[in-house]
Parts: C-alpha cells; structure tokens; sequence
C-alpha cells in the first residue's frame, strides 16, 4: 500500500503500513480456518465452549463504566460497550500496523463478534429480562440500552436497531475470516513468483 507523503511525514508510524505483510504458511491458515468456522458454527447455534471468550469482554465492557464515570453519566454508561469493542480493534491496529495476519485477523473478528451480545444487550432494552451485572452498588444498576435508548429517543426501535448491529457482526466476522484467506493466498501466490523468477 502506497500512502501520500504528506501523511506519512506527519504520521511516520504509517509507514510501516507501506511494507508487506509477514507470510501465513498454509498448515497456520488451515488451523485458524477450522477455528474460524467452528466458532461460527457454535455462534449461530448461540451454544458453545468457543463462546466462554465473551466472558472475557464482561470485565473489559464493566471496566469501560468506571473509565468513564468522570465524564457524566451518559458517557460512562456508554463508555462500557465503548471499551468492550475499542479493546479488540486496538488490538487489531496493533497488529496491523506489525503487518502480522493472523493477529489482525484474530482481533477484528472479535471486535465484529462483540457485536452478537451487545446486539443481544439491545434488543433486551424495553424488556428488561436479561440479568444484569455492576460494579458497585447492586441496588442501582442501570439497564445500558434502555438508558442509552430513552434518552436519543429510540428506545421503540431497540430491536431492530440491534438487528442491524446483529447482521453487521456476522458481516464482518465473515469478512474477517475472506480477508484473510485472500490475504495468505495472495502472499502464497506472490512468494511462489518470486522463487521462479529467481
């Protein structure tokens, strides 16, 4: 990827997005790929051992309120599903910007994949079942969505709002996981050129 100068002289840690990407050997590729599609499988099932990782993200998104919390209530009851997503594309520009595939890939497709239970959070807005979790004191727990909802005046279109948040998640983690076998395939087929032509 070829980046204007102008860009690049202000911002010189881009330029490593100039240089190429490291190699995925085949056997690494066939391994993510089985771990990509049982994942899938297990999401669209909504049951799985796979689907442990999003506990992972319920401290990060619970983190996210008390980051936050100095900044006003709104921002730090958004601030939780702000971090719970920042974290894993971070992590993704992290490696990006190391030109490693596997890890830009793994950290993309989960920050696509938080978007099957934030999804899953919002379309529980006016029903209010889901159990909740807090930080702090139980007696004032804040339904996330429903405030976030209410208060930009959508709160009768929550669930189709996290339907469309649904199909983004599943359109991106696919995406991901295409991304990176065009990705491999394409330095697989460029280093075979460059073994013929020397």
């Amino acid at each position: 990827m070829n980046l204007p100068d102008q860009l690049t002289e202000r911002l010189p840690f881009l330029y490593t997005l100039e240089e190429d990407w490291q190699p995925l050997e085949r056997w690494a590729l066939a391994g993510w790929l089985v771990f990509y599609v049982i994942f899938l499988y297990q999401a669209y099932r909504g049951e799985g051992v796979l689907l442990k990782i999003d506990l992972v993200f319920v401290p990060i998104h619970e983190g996210g309120h008390l980051l936050f919390r100095f900044f006003g209530q709104w921002i730090s009851v958004a601030g939780g599903t702000f971090l719970q997503l920042f974290t894993p594309f971070a992590l993704a520009v992290y490696f990006a910007l190391n030109r490693q595939a596997a890890g830009t890939a793994f950290c993309s497709f989960f920050f696509f994949e938080q978007f099957l239970p934030i999804s899953t959070y919002m379309a529980d807005a006016r029903a209010q079942e889901l159990p909740l979790l807090t930080v702090g004191d139980g007696d004032y727990v804040i339904h996330d969505w429903n405030y976030l909802f209410g208060s930009l005046g959508v709160l009768n279109h929550d669930t189709t709002i996290a339907g469309a948040v649904r199909a983004l998640g599943w359109l991106g983690m696919c995406a991901t996981v295409a991304w990176l076998i065009v990705r491999a395939w394409t330095s697989d087929t460029s280093a075979g050129r460059l073994q013929t032509t020397t």
